[in-house]
């Protein structure tokens, strides 16, 4: 099985998550991509409820089909959320998949920081996609759309309902369940 992972915050999860992994799912010979909600940010980051993160990222995911799946392995592991530990541990889990992990151009330069980064790129290929805003040598695809959970929450914030950029689905999750102030 060949899984394409595509990590985040998802707080929440927005329009250029799904078309991060569309365009994967399209253009790299995947079987499967997989929504990785982080269960602690590394960098210490406040976010919603992990369960409330992976319910909008299943709820993204339902109208896909089942090439798009969300995996939960981050709350399976101790520790603060590095991705070589969540990569070992995919590894010694199911031995027979290859793995690629999907990264966006926006976090090149945080990359000196991640934990064991010549590991993680042994333990799966790595996938630079261009994110709008951030041109960077070696990254593939189109610019992505220039959205981040970031400027979503600050439309909730402000009392706009972003439907432009996050999935009916998700807008309905985080509605019913009062997240961001909806």
């Amino acid at each position: 099985m060949r899984v394409a992972l595509l990590g985040g915050s998802f707080n929440p999860p927005h329009i250029g998550h799904l078309m991060a992994a569309l365009y994967v799912r399209a253009t790299v010979e995947v079987d499967q991509v997989w929504l990785m909600p982080s269960f602690h940010h590394p960098f210490g980051k406040a976010m919603v409820a992990f369960e409330h993160r992976v319910a909008m990222c299943e709820a993204m995911a339902d109208d896909c089909g089942d090439w798009l799946q969300v995996s939960r392995v981050e709350s399976e592991l101790p520790g603060d959320g590095r991705t070589v530990d969540t990569l070992e541990h995919l590894h010694r889990v199911h031995p027979g998949h290859h793995w690629r992990l999907i990264i966006g151009s926006d976090i090149l330069n945080d990359l000196p920081s991640w934990k064991a980064w010549p590991r993680i790129q042994a333990l799966a290929e790595v996938t630079v996609l261009h994110r709008a805003g951030y041109p960077a040598p070696g990254a593939v695809g189109p610019p992505l759309a220039e959205v981040s959970s970031t400027e979503v929450r600050q439309a909730f914030e402000q009392g706009q309902l972003p439907t432009h950029l996050v999935p009916r689905a998700v807008l309905a999750y985080a509605r019913a369940h009062r997240l961001f102030g909806l």
